[in-house]
């Protein structure tokens, strides 16, 4: 099948380079001339693991191209897919000029039936004013159709080529038997793309999200009981992680949520809600929770330091909003260096994958290390933001040759609690008991 994607931002170049893995010829089209230079040239411009392998097998075979000629790029295209920014304006609400503007080109450049696919996170009826946007220039047949995406960022591939279901929004027959034929190849095992229309589709992803940030903004709450308590909140997580009802996944409790997708789309849901005068109150409890809690770690750090941070070197470990990802949207990592730089404290990093865009953010304010144990060298303590693999089991010997004191703080409760007591050290996490 003939496809083409518009937008090459994370969404878009991971979809047309999955359609082009089981392939479909995919056109993928953006306005950044610079961009579609580099993606032509093989240049990869987002880090997600496995995609670079099967981006460049699919650009060398030709199943993938790249072009800012929305008409040359949407020509053959039996579908085209929408994978364009939906940035939060101040109210929360999704900014949908960018959708809305495209759809407003493509009314001008149809010339026969297309389905129009938002691949976007859109607030619901947005499939209705992208149809009439389009139908303001051309009166010809065409659908829109909703097709949220549910990726995981650092395991985005397998969710794609494996997903746990496909949710497609469409009233129109034609448009389901072009889907189903498209998504035929990613459901072999059974998985179901499951058919509903445009508002429920829309819906779908903002209700998943967000139910998802609930759990994590929760377990944060029981998590801040515990050290009130003098509980062990990796007890309680076990407790009702065994409940079939609960499931094990995102009862893990840390430094609060981030990235582009939970904060935005709980904004998002807040602010549809409030359109049609609902009060969203326990989305509004999560977003508290969830922007108090990236900023937990400060008052143990002032704590220890006597609340006199000025000239302490600080190292911090992760810098991405999560790992296996470059991606530091709402890092809650950006937040804990933000308050310590205002206590005047010095802050060395390091993260395997997210210092340049930290660099483009921060420039020079804070000192970047070569590896890990660089980012030690004389620091009074270890801030842990980001639980990337490497950090999960380091070599302690190293650690305590750097550090000035054996002093960890860690966002992400990657260590045992009694064993970093029985090597000395001063070990606070999240919801679990400070042992001496």
């Amino acid at each position: 099948m003939k496809i083409a994607v518009v937008g090459t931002g994370y969404v878009g170049l991971v979809t047309g380079t999955c359609f082009a893995e089981t392939g479909n010829k995919v056109i993928c089209i953006d306005v950044d001339a610079a961009k579609v230079e580099k993606l032509s040239k093989g240049e990869i411009t987002i880090y997600e693991p496995g995609l670079e392998k099967i981006f460049l097998r699919n650009l060398k075979e030709n199943r993938l191209q790249f072009t800012t000629d929305l008409a040359e790029g949407i020509r053959e295209a039996a579908i085209i897919f929408l994978a364009l920014p939906t940035p939060p304006g101040e109210n929360g609400a999704a900014d949908l000029k960018y959708v809305l503007g495209v759809a407003s080109e493509l009314g001008k450049l149809l010339t026969e039936y297309k389905v129009i696919v938002d691949k976007s996170t859109v607030p619901v009826g947005t499939a209705a004013k992208v149809h009439q946007a389009i139908a303001l220039n051309y009166q010809g047949e065409f659908d829109v159709v909703s097709n949220p995406e549910f990726l995981r960022e650092g395991v985005a591939v397998d969710d794609f080529m494996k997903p746990d279901r496909v949710v497609v929004g469409t009233n129109s027959e034609r448009a389901r038997k072009l889907m189903s034929d498209l998504y035929a190849p990613y459901v072999r095992q059974g998985n179901p793309v499951i058919f509903m229309d445009e508002k429920s589709a829309e819906l779908t992803k903002y209700a998943a999200n967000s139910f998802l940030a609930t759990k994590i903004s929760f377990m944060n709450e029981i998590a801040q009981l515990c050290e009130k308590l003098e509980a062990d909140v990796d007890m309680v997580r076990r407790g009702i992680g065994s409940d079939d009802r609960i499931g094990k996944r995102f009862l893990f409790p840390g430094i609060g949520y981030g990235g582009s997708c939970f904060p935005k789309d709980v904004q998002a849901l807040i602010s549809s809600a409030a359109e049609i005068d609902y009060d969203f109150k326990i989305l509004k409890a999560v977003e508290t929770v969830n922007d108090l809690q990236k900023l937990h770690l400060i008052p143990k750090i002032n704590s220890y330091f006597s609340h006199n941070l000025k000239g302490k070197t600080i190292a911090i470990w992760g810098l991405s909003f999560k790992p296996n990802t470059d991606d530091i949207r709402e890092a809650p990592a950006l937040y804990i260096i933000d308050a310590l730089l205002k206590a005047g404290a010095r802050v060395v990093a390091f993260d395997p994958e997210a210092m340049p865009n930290v660099r483009k953010l921060l420039g020079d304010t804070i000192q970047y290390a070569e590896n890990q144990y660089a980012a030690l060298e004389n620091a009074d303590a270890l801030v842990i933001a980001t639980e990337w693999s490497e950090f999960r089991t380091p070599d302690f010997e190293m650690i305590n040759d750097r550090l000035k004191n054996k002093v960890i703080f860690d966002g992400r409760n990657l260590f045992d609690v009694h064993h970093m007591a029985e090597m000395g050290y001063h070990y606070e996490s999240i919801g679990r008991p400070l042992k001496k």
